[in-house]
């Protein structure tokens, strides 16, 4: 199955998987669309683009994957930034090819993709190894440890990303405008959502959720 919301480029795609001998049983320009079709037509590999509309293409991969470990998903982006190919294998992805690739190896890529063989464009595959190998040497946490996560009001949310972001309760307050104490409040109940003691604890916190660049 082929899923690109650009029509001439996915049909060029499965114009070529066809031509090459494969089955190309569905194709889908969208993400709702590639999770509908996908689970109806049941395909064993997936070329898949990552900028869709409707819904991103890293969630579609993750949606089907885990609905069907057996399914193999090829990435075919135009993007070569690390992030995007470590969240596209984080999801389910098998291998990641650039669109810059000629016909001959993307039907090369497939093929591999089709009996589990993880396939990259040159360059990338030794990022997602270097990847592997961290995740492999962090201690991973036990299961005690990972609470399921609080629930903090929308205000609550906006007042702890302001705290990341360096400024004090007054410069809140007036950001915000609303009261001083009202700021406190608001802090003193997100640290004993979050099950934190400081200010020090709560700012580490939201870094660590990316609230500082939000």
């Amino acid at each position: 199955m082929v899923v690109d919301d650009h029509p001439m480029w996915r049909d060029a795609v499965a114009r070529d998987l066809a031509a090459a001998g494969f089955d190309v049983v569905a194709t889908a320009g969208d993400g709702p669309e590639a999770v509908r079709r996908a689970r109806a037509a049941a395909p064993r590999v997936l070329v898949l683009d990552l900028n869709l509309p409707g819904m991103p293409g890293v969630q579609v991969c993750k949606e089907l994957v885990g609905s069907d470990p057996s399914l193999r998903v090829l990435v075919l982006s135009a993007s070569g930034e690390h992030a995007d190919v470590l969240e596209a294998v984080k999801s389910g992805a098998t291998g990641y090819l650039m669109k810059s690739a000629g016909a001959r190896e993307l039907i090369d890529a497939v093929r591999r993709t089709a009996v589990g063989d993880p396939v990259f464009t040159p360059g990338l595959a030794g990022l997602v190894l270097g990847e592997y190998r961290r995740l492999a040497t962090d201690p991973a946490p036990a299961a005690a440890d990972v609470p399921k996560a609080p629930q903090l009001t929308d205000r609550e949310t906006e007042v702890l990303r302001l705290v990341a972001k360096g400024l004090s309760y007054k410069q809140i307050a007036e950001r915000l405008v609303i009261s001083h104490r009202t700021v406190q409040n608001h802090v003193q109940n997100t640290l004993g959502k979050l099950q934190l003691h400081n200010r020090v604890e709560l700012v580490r916190y939201a870094i660590e959720r990316g609230l500082d660049d939000a």
